[in-house]
């Protein structure tokens, strides 16, 4: 069993245009659906947010959207979590605090899954690069920014996980076992750090239409699935003030769809 309890949005939760006002944000994965969306839904929330992924076009291109939003201009900092070392997540904070001067969030949005498939016939180069995206990367990322995050008056990690009851079925491999990892790493660090500054969250989403869940469900209509937009905006709030009344739990989308 999981460490963190389960909680809900507030039934009256709406999003609020100056809740990030003054706050710099990082997000992983923004060249995925959720990845995106937080960093647009940030943007909107008055969020300087710093994007990152391994795809620099696919980066340049969301940065423009993001400027059209009107909101504070945002930062690129391209990052291979697939190869990343302790000097790369190292040189990111580092050039964070010399271009922005603080860190007030993370959300880990990336993820890595290539197919269902049995651990007998697992890949283990496959394997290996679920653990090192899903696992590692969000660890390594976030202990090479904690300095920062604890400088924070306010700061929040929110790590994104999957349906346990789901991904722990056959054929879910790596992706299943690095999301149960995830999930065991933010218990321990909001047993680590339940009373500072830093506040540790995870986020639950409802299935979304996004390239990660056409892969994994092969005869369903994807395009019948929401937009990751809500999971965005209540990764948004887990940011803000307001997200301090969730802290250390499993803010749970999916019992509400």
């Amino acid at each position: 069993m999981s460490g963190l309890v389960s909680s809900r949005l507030p039934s009256e939760f709406a999003p609020a245009a100056d809740s990030l006002s003054g706050r710099v944000i990082l997000v992983t994965g923004v060249t995925g659906g959720l990845g995106g969306e937080v960093a647009r839904a940030a943007v909107r929330a008055g969020a300087t947010v710093v994007i990152s992924g391994r795809k620099l076009r696919s980066l340049e291109k969301l940065y423009d959207e993001l400027v059209a939003l009107g909101g504070p201009q945002p930062v690129i900092h391209p990052l291979d979590l697939e190869s990343a070392t302790p000097a790369d997540y190292a040189a990111l904070a580092d050039g964070i605090e010399a271009d922005l001067g603080r860190l007030d969030g993370i959300v880990h949005a990336a993820a890595h899954f290539n197919e269902l498939t049995p651990i007998a016939m697992h890949k283990p180069d496959d394997w290996l690069r679920a653990m090192q995206v899903n696992v590692s990367a969000p660890f390594a990322l976030t202990q090479a920014c904690m300095p920062l995050l604890n400088a924070a008056p306010d700061s929040a990690v929110v790590f994104v996980l999957d349906d346990a009851d789901l991904v722990s079925r056959a054929h879910w491999g790596a992706y299943g076992v690095s999301k149960a990892g995830l999930e065991r790493m933010a218990t321990i660090l909001h047993a680590e750090n339940g009373k500072g500054t830093l506040r540790i969250h995870a986020l639950l989403p409802m299935p979304m239409r996004t390239s990660l869940r056409r892969s994994a469900y092969y005869g369903e209509d994807t395009l019948q699935k929401p937009q990751p937009t809500e999971a965005a905006e209540a990764a948004v709030w887990l940011l803000s003030a307001g997200g301090a009344a969730a802290r250390g739990s499993i803010l749970n989308l999916r019992d509400a769809h």
